[in-house]
């Protein structure tokens, strides 16, 4: 049986950055946390790992060495388009939620994936 386990995330608003990935992966708040210094956001349907945010008083510096990937369209791989539409749709949905675009990646000319930044500057990409 695989471990549960939780994503653990410095932040400067905890309570910010939580309900932007909240609406990113469909997430809810956690029942009963509450803590000014810190959220927790969990997958509704109980399948997938709870992610915590916890102020910090150190901004982020660098590149993050591990990052979320937004898996939208992996059960299409066969359909290009459709596969390309599912993954801007899904981007044009997290700009106005606080994500910027940085720049889309391509292999062998075919569209790959989109990175972006969350609101505290964090990389994600969504494929």
């Amino acid at each position: 049986m695989a471990m549960r386990w939780t994503l653990g995330c410095d932040a400067e608003n905890p309570q910010r950055i939580a309900a932007f990935w909240a609406e990113a992966l469909g997430y809810v708040f956690e029942p009963g946390y509450e803590d000014p210094d810190g959220a927790s956001i969990v997958d509704p349907d109980g399948r997938g790992p709870a992610i915590g945010f916890l102020r910090v008083p150190e901004g982020k510096t660098a590149k993050n060495r591990m990052h979320i990937d937004l898996r939208v369209a992996a059960e299409m791989p066969g359909d290009a388009a459709e596969r390309e539409d599912l993954i801007r749709s899904t981007v044009a949905r997290l700009v106005p939620a606080g994500a910027t675009v940085v720049r889309e990646e391509f292999y062998g000319g075919q569209f790959g994936h989109v990175v972006l930044l969350d609101p505290e500057g964090n990389e994600f990409c969504v494929a």
